[in-house]
């Protein structure tokens, strides 16, 4: 138990490294967009949650290249995208711009 708790504390993602401290501070972020899920639909920036959604499909991308391969920071983006995509398609729910075209409109 000792020797795999070294290893890990010795290990080039472990917690003597940036590796593992920069994913554990953006889970923050995850959280924040969780929280943010019982708001209404008004209190939604559109503009900030697109950044959100491209800064961490970026940053996915980025995590899987980095050598060694950050799994940590690819998981912690990857819910980010889950979150920031739903909180997303309720902004354009609330702005009307996933609603349905009436029958009679497209007719006329």
């Amino acid at each position: 138990m000792a020797s795999n708790f070294r290893a890990f504390w010795n290990s080039p993602v472990g917690p003597k490294t940036t590796h593992f401290w920069g994913p554990i501070a953006n889970w923050g972020i995850v959280v924040a967009g969780l929280i943010d899920i019982k708001k209404p639909p008004e209190m939604i920036s559109g503009n900030m949650t697109s950044v959100m959604c491209v800064y961490s499909a970026l940053f996915m991308r980025f995590a899987w290249m980095v050598q060694p391969r950050n799994y940590l920071l690819l998981s912690c983006h990857a819910s980010n995208e889950a979150v920031q995509l739903c909180q997303l398609s309720r902004w354009a729910k609330g702005n009307g711009y996933l609603s349905k075209k009436k029958e009679g409109a497209s007719s006329k």
